[in-house]
Parts: C-alpha cells; structure tokens; sequence
C-alpha cells in the first residue's frame, strides 16, 4: 500500500503515556488496518515504560478481527497526532480527511457573505493611532514602531527600512501624539505616505525588536490575501476571534491583532499553530510569515498610496484565548464515541492501580478538608514522603514513585526545613530524595487555570506518581460557593491528572461555624462540588481530650523521657517491671536513685520539655468518603508536631469532637478543665518550691511557705494534695518507691 503520510511518523506526535488502554488498542488495530508490522506497535508502546508490558503487543495483535463496522483505520491515528500538534501541509493530500477537517470548523467559506468595511468619514490620524496603543498596551510599557520604509525592487512593494525606534513607552509616545494631534510625522517621525508606517504589537524591552526581546507574549497577528477584505472581515467575526484590534492595511487584507496570552514564547508558539490551523480550517490562508511575536503590524492613522491604515473594530469576538479555544473545542466536541458494554465485556480496561491502598487510584483526586491548625501542610507532606520512600501513611501501604509537591504558601526555605523535619520526625532516612520534586511558588501564583497548564508543560516527562497542590485557596478562581464555577475550577485537576497520569492531592479549609452537625463531605468550605469532585476525600475534625487523657500523655511523655536518659546512661534493664516503665511516679524515683544530682538536673530540664510537648499535642478524627473503595472505620491520630501519629492504643475512638457535644456538658467539662488546670498549676508550684526553697537541699515548711508567698497551712494542704511528698520533723520529704508500695 502506498502511504501518503507515514503513519510511524504521525506516531512520534501522540504520547502513549497520555492514552487510555482503549485508545492504545485502537493505534494498534489502525496500525494492522492499514499493513504495518506488530513491531511498529510495539515500538511505539516501549515510549510509556510504567504501563509497557513485553509481549503484549504481538498478543493483543493476534486478536484484532476486523468484523463488520469495527474496522479502525489510520484516520484514528492521523486525527490524534493533529490533536498532539502534527500539522499538515496546505497541499496535502489526505486519505483520512474525512475524521479530520470537521473539527475546529465553525465558518462555511463558500457561503459566507461579506462584511461591508466603511472608511472614517472624519479622519484623525492622532486618535486612530492612539486608540491603537491605548487597546494593547499599558502606559509604561515599551513600545516599537518603523516610520521609514525602502522600496524592494524585486518584490516592488514598500517594506521597513531600518528597526525603528524601540526604546520609547507607550505613555511617552501618547504624549507626544497629543502634544501633535493628527499630525503624526512630527509625533512619530516623518513617513512615506506611500508606503505607510508599522508597529509592533507586543511589548519590548527596549534593547532590541528581536522575539527575545519581547517582554509579554500576548497577541497574534492574523493576516490573510486570499479573499476579497469584506468576507476576511466577516470570517474573522463569525470565528469569535479574541481579537483586540481589527484594522485595514491598507492594502489587500485585514490585521486582527488576536489575544494569545501565552506564558512564554514556547507556550505562544503551539498557541499560534492552534490559531493558524483552526483558521485554515475556516477557509482563512493565514500568512505564516507573522508567526514570530516580535512581527509588525501596519500602523492605523497612517496614508498608504490611495487608501487609509485605520481602525475597524477593537475587542471583538471572545473576551481571552482560553473562552475562545474552550469554544471551538466546544462547537466540534471531541469527545469519544459512545461504546457498546458488549464490545468491551470479555476485554475490560485495567483499573489504575492504588496509590494509597483502600483510599486512592493513581490518576484520580483526593481532598483534604479541615480546620486551621490541624497540620493539613503536615500531612500533605508526610504523604509526599511516603509515596517517595514507598512507605506507610495514615497506615496504608503507598506505592512508590516521584511526586511534585506545588508550595504555594510558604518561603522557600522553611518549605525546604519541613520536609526535613518531618523525615526526622518520622525517624526515616532519606533514601529515595530525587523522587521529591518542589516547585515553589509563594508569591508568583496565578489562576488554576493559568496554573495547570504551566505545570502539565513541565511535569509532562517527568513520570510523577502524584501531584500535591498546597493549599488550593491560593489558585481558587471565581466564586467558591458557585457550583458551575467551582465545577469549572475542579476541571483543571482532572485535566492535570488525564495529562500526567498522576493523581491530583489538594487540601482546603472547613467552612465557618459549628461542623458537629454537618457530614464529612459537606464541612468543606464554598460550594458541595469541592467535596462531591474528588474521588476521595479525607475530613478532619478536631478531638476534644478529656484531662485524665492529657495527664496520661504528660505521664507516658516523662517515661519516654526517663528511659531515653537511662538508655543513654545507666545499665538498668533488668531493674524495672513492664508496669513500672508506665508509671511515672516509679521512673522519677528509680531516676532519683540511679543518678547523681547534675545528671538529675539534666534530666528534669527534659522531662518538662517532653511534658510540654505532650500537652501541645491535639488529637484529630479523618473519616473518608471514598468512589473507588469501600469506605472504612475513622482514622484517629495524634498532632505530634510535625507529624501525625496513629492512636495504637485505640483510646481516642470513644473520644467526641468538641462540637457533638451538647451545651451543658460542654460548660462542665470546661469547670472540670479549669479545676484540673488549677490543681496541675499547684502542684508545679510545690514541687518547684520543694526543689529550690533551700537551694537543693530539703526545704522546711516555712522555707518552702516563703518560696511561694504563701501560709504554712496553705502549704501543708498543697503537700497533702500532692501526694509525692510528706512533712517529716517540718521538712517535707519526697516519697521514695518504697514508700508507695
């Protein structure tokens, strides 16, 4: 068969990494349709290394019938490498044309009508040419325009002479043509009124008019010969071009200076080819030579030979590039034809594998919601670190894999130190830190939807598992409590995780007010398409602890504290009982016995500080509403700054959040709070007096009364509460473990 378009060639245009399993199986069947080899396929299929299979290829081949309508030809493929930026030539002949020319096509050339174009009745040169500045540029922006021109000979037509003048912001040049009025020779500089003047229509930055010059890429230049100016005028309308200025040349053809609004020049560039394809599409032969962002426009407000540059229109068509080509896509959907369950029944696609066993797929979203100070950042990151070292979160196995964290609240460099502290904190060593990747953003955020095509550009070839946005507040476009907006907002996350393959993790806040009585998913702050979008989500709510369970903390915290030292200091294993090393009481003691009066200093200063830490801890409840798994019992864990810790000993489940509760019991709970708080405050004061009334030595009744500013009776009461120590011979004495038994 002979093959006017090598179909290997369209093949390096589509990215199978991008492709679902039955897009891929339909490259094969085309492939076989139309005579190549398996090898072909195959080849092709080794560029997606996770999901390459060896042997599949020839398996698979073998099994391709081609029964009545099923039959898949190399239109499939030739329509998916144009959809992956392959362009065909003008003169091309296609076999496949069928599939391909309706898509983007919204103009029927042949029966359009044209457009009558009227020439200012009042001509002001001044104002055409500052209409024109004042549409597509802001007053400090540099600007550059050619007054003169030179004959060509060979082509006989007027073309610039020189660079022009490029140094000169369009404020400045506004001046000037106000200061002139219409008389823009003396404004601008003198010109050959055969010729006409030009400018250019993007901003420079006045070092040069080469496209590395240009400071923002955002506009286009459409310019087309090929019919007559009344039906180029009226095309260009019924199109919805985002244009911002629609002028006569003066020549053969009209000028829309189209809004691109590209990020950089790579990003202009497949905008361009997308602009200029969809125009060719709509019988409009775009001049290809206008393609760079540094091009030349003609200038309104100037006379070239018999006829006027001037104004036709300004903001026309679509208001920015992205309502613009979400419309043509719209108009020629592109979406998959709809499948019969009985062709796919006996060949099903393979679900995507977990992430996050029981929680996550990969490729599919997840939503972290809570309140402020519940560590969510934490958690995000501990989850990163997880999927890197392919290691336990929350308790569920992660699979491992290259994740990009998008830090969008914190500096650089405290963003940098949590990662390290929570990997000291979890106790892991760093093995797997390349598969890490942080891209730092706090203060250079825009948009989600400028957002996430900057990110799929860069993350495109680098294999992510998973993509964690941190904290999704910061991109949030429109209004969050407007579901159709908010819907619009959401899309952008699938779009990322159908362009990488890597799942989408996101957090946000609850909403304000009491959550007790709300569901998980709906305590998501704005709109229920937040907790409705994700395939799952993970609520978390605050546990309020009961002081008998904060004590427990502090006391568990002083026996870790005591052990640690004693492991460090003293050969003591075999000393102490199971029950003893739970008891704080016991390990103070045996510490005060074991070790000498500095190491004891030594270990009282550590004892407070892991104490403290103990108390600062809050507890937390993530309940999970899953799509893709069945759902599961809450999670309950400890804030152990930095990290979250899971309640191993189950003590948390009975606990309620502080808002399930009712009023009055709130209001007790509170009292019985302050009390323990004051009975705690007590005995940190005595114990405190005990140990410095008589600078180390046993105090007496009266020195340690002194110490506190308080009676001897108020003090024998506060020994008596205590319960550590005794009044012996007026000393008070602390109570050795013997004692207690």
């Amino acid at each position: 068969m002979e093959h006017r378009t090598d179909l290997k060639e369209l093949l390096e245009y589509i990215d199978p990494s991008r492709c679902s399993y039955q897009e891929w199986v339909s490259i094969g069947m085309a492939l076989k349709h139309e005579g190549y080899a398996p090898e072909d396929w195959e080849a092709w299929s080794l560029r997606d290394a996770r999901r390459y299979h060896a042997g599949e290829c020839l398996r698979k081949w073998e099994s391709f019938k081609e029964l009545g309508t099923g039959v898949v030809t190399g239109g499939t493929i030739f329509q998916m490498a144009v959809e992956g930026g392959f362009i065909p030539s003008r003169n091309e002949e296609l076999d496949w044309d069928s599939e391909i020319t309706a898509h983007g096509v919204v103009v029927a050339p042949g029966w359009v009508e044209g457009q009558e174009i009227m020439e200012p009745k009042n001509w002001h040169p001044g104002r055409e040419a500052a209409r024109y500045i004042e549409t597509l540029f802001e007053p400090g922006e540099v600007i550059g325009f050619v007054m003169q021109s030179r004959l060509d000979e060979e082509k006989q037509k007027y073309i610039p002479k020189n660079k022009g003048t490029y140094n000169l912001t369009a404020g400045e040049v506004l001046e000037k043509i106000s200061k002139h009025g219409d008389d823009l020779g003396a404004a601008l500089g003198d010109y050959d009124p055969k010729a006409g003047a030009w400018i250019r229509f993007n901003p420079l930055d006045g070092q040069g008019v080469r496209n590395s010059n240009v400071t923002e890429y955002r506009y286009a230049l459409v310019e087309s010969d090929n019919l007559d100016i009344e039906k180029q005028n009226s095309i260009i309308r019924e199109m919805e071009l985002p244009v911002a200025v629609l002028m006569f040349s003066g020549g053969k053809s009209v000028h829309a200076i189209v809004r691109i609004d590209a990020a950089d020049y790579r990003e202009y560039q497949k905008r361009v080819e997308y602009l200029y394809q969809i125009c060719e599409k709509n019988g409009l032969k775009v001049d290809t030579q206008n393609k760079n962002p540094s091009r030349l426009s003609r200038l309104p407000g100037c006379q070239r030979g018999d006829k006027k540059q001037f104004i036709i229109d300004t903001n026309i068509g679509k208001s920015s590039w992205t309502e613009w080509q979400e419309w043509i896509e719209a108009v020629n959907d592109n979406l998959p034809e709809v499948e019969e369950l009985a062709s796919v029944w006996d060949h099903l696609p393979e679900l995507a594998p977990p992430l996050i066993d029981g929680i996550l797929r990969q490729g599919h979203k997840m939503l972290i919601a809570g309140p402020s100070k519940a560590g969510k950042s934490f958690l995000q990151i501990e989850l990163c670190i997880a999927i890197a070292e392919g290691r336990r979160w929350l308790g569920r196995k992660c699979a491992q894999g290259r994740v990009l964290y998008v830090n969008l609240e914190l500096d650089p460099a405290s963003c940098l130190h949590r990662f390290k502290d929570v990997y000291t904190a979890l106790g892991w060593q760093g093995k797997n830190l390349k598969n890490i990747d942080i891209w730092n953003l706090r203060g250079k955020t825009v948009p989600m939807d400028k957002l996430a095509p900057k990110l799929i550009r860069r993350a495109q070839k680098r294999g992510y598992r998973a993509v964690v946005i941190d904290p999704i507040y910061k991109v949030i476009t429109g209004d969050e409590n407007s579901a159709e907006q908010m819907a619009k907002f959401c899309n952008q996350f699938d779009k990322i995780c159908s362009e990488l393959g890597a799942a989408v993790i996101y957090c946000h806040h609850h909403s304000k007010g009491s959550q007790g009585a709300k569901k998980s998913m709906d305590r998501a702050s704005g709109s229920g398409v937040f907790a409705r979008d994700p395939d799952a989500q993970l609520d978390m709510i605050e546990l309020d602890i009961p002081e008998t369970m904060r004590r427990q903390q502090g006391d568990k915290a002083v026996c870790k504290a005591c052990q640690t030292y004693l492991d460090a200091h003293y050969s003591w294993q075999d000393d102490l009982s199971e029950d003893d090393l739970l008891n704080a009481r016991t390990m103070l003691s045996y510490c005060e016995n074991a070790l000498s009066k500095w190491q004891m200093n030594d270990l009282r200063d550590q004892i407070e500080n892991e104490r403290k830490r103990a108390l600062r801890q809050t507890a937390w409840r993530l309940e999970a509403t899953l799509r893709e798994f069945p759902g599961f019992d809450p999670i309950n864990v400890w804030f152990d700054y930095p990290i979250h810790r899971m309640d191993e000993s189950g003590a948390l489940a009975d606990v309620q959040p502080e808002e399930d509760k009712p009023m009055w019991k709130k209001a007790a709970e509170k009292n019985r709070k302050n009390a323990g708080k004051r009975k705690d405050d007590r005995r940190q004061a005595l114990e405190e007096a005990v140990e410095n009334g008589n600078f180390g030595d046993v105090p007496t009744v009266e020195e340690v009364a002194g110490f506190l500013g308080k009676s001897e009776r108020t003090v024998r009461s506060m020994v008596k509460e205590h319960g550590g120590y005794r009044i012996e011979n007026n000393q008070i004495v602390r109570i050795t473990g013997e004692e207690k038994d």
